[in-house]
């Protein structure tokens, strides 16, 4: 099994390889994914897009060449260093420029995550399996094809779930399956919880602070004519709540705002989409 697992992880490195490339080379939005990510600081915001364009570029090649048989030992040997680089760059990343973006997967804007370092130290193991391979993808899987496509499905579902970038297409659908079985209940106003967190999870101020939140609905209540919505979320390694303020009356997802909220001192470390309306209300929250 050892060895059908090695064998395979030149495709499944040069799908995401590949698959990086693509947001960096094609995307519309590659500047400004480039320019809201710590290579901005690393390099400089000049030559932030070039040195993203370049990254893809390598991406691609290497990509490319891990996929296209025979599989070389360099190859492995290349593509276990780049996932290296990635790795060490996340974590200078968070440590230098926390509120900076990840510009992996995709051109949103996504901050830098435990989840994200982890699929980096993923593919660092994916290459160092590649180098022991002793046979190519292509004749591993035509031999074994059921156990070879478990494990590539295993594999790839790893890597979706280990990348926040990916999650408006699989963890938000399932957030709001949850919203709809847990809360079908009324708020003081009349106005259906469920219809508040619908609105709420439309919004860009909750796309963008989704890969913090930890928790579904922990508590709400109405307060003229907004109704305050909190959620149990970590930012920068610390408990916090972030607290959506949504609109009673208008059903417009780009009027609810957000603000992350210490646990432990109560400052407010984060707002988005300007300051929430003002509440007298504290959250109690356990930390997460």
């Amino acid at each position: 099994m050892i060895n059908l697992i090695a064998a395979l992880q030149p495709l499944v490195v040069g799908v995401v390889l590949i698959w990086s490339a693509r947001v960096k080379l094609l995307s519309p939005h590659a500047a400004q994914a480039a320019n809201r990510s710590a290579l901005a600081r690393l390099v400089g915001q000049r030559r932030a897009l070039p040195a993203y364009r370049l990254l893809g570029g390598v991406e691609v090649t290497l990509g490319a060449l891990l996929l296209l048989p025979p599989v070389l030992r360099v190859e492995a040997v290349a593509a276990t260093v780049l996932a290296a680089g990635f790795l060490a760059y996340l974590g200078w990343a968070r440590r230098a420029a926390p509120d900076s973006s990840c510009g992996c997967l995709s051109a949103r804007a996504t901050p830098v995550s435990g989840r994200g370092t982890a699929r980096a130290g993923l593919l660092l193991a994916a290459g160092a399996l590649a180098v022991a391979a002793t046979d190519g993808w292509l004749p591993t899987l035509a031999g074994r094809p059921a156990p070879g496509a478990a494990v590539l499905l295993v594999e790839l579902a790893a890597v979706v779930a280990l990348s926040p970038e990916l999650d408006r297409h699989w963890l938000l659908p399932l957030r709001r399956l949850r919203a709809d079985l847990t809360h079908p209940l009324r708020g003081g106003s009349g106005v259906p919880l469920l219809a508040s967190v619908h609105q709420l999870q439309l919004s860009d101020a909750y796309r963008r602070v989704a890969p913090l939140l930890c928790s579904d609905v922990r508590e709400h209540w109405d307060e003229g004519d907004w109704r305050f919505v909190g959620h149990a979320a970590r930012y920068q390694g610390r408990p916090v709540t972030a607290v959506f303020a949504v609109p009673l009356a208008d059903r417009e997802p780009d009027l609810v705002r957000v603000a992350v909220v210490d646990d432990v001192t109560g400052h407010t470390l984060l707002s988005l989409a300007g300051t929430p309306p003002a509440s007298g209300r504290r959250l109690s929250v356990a930390p997460a």
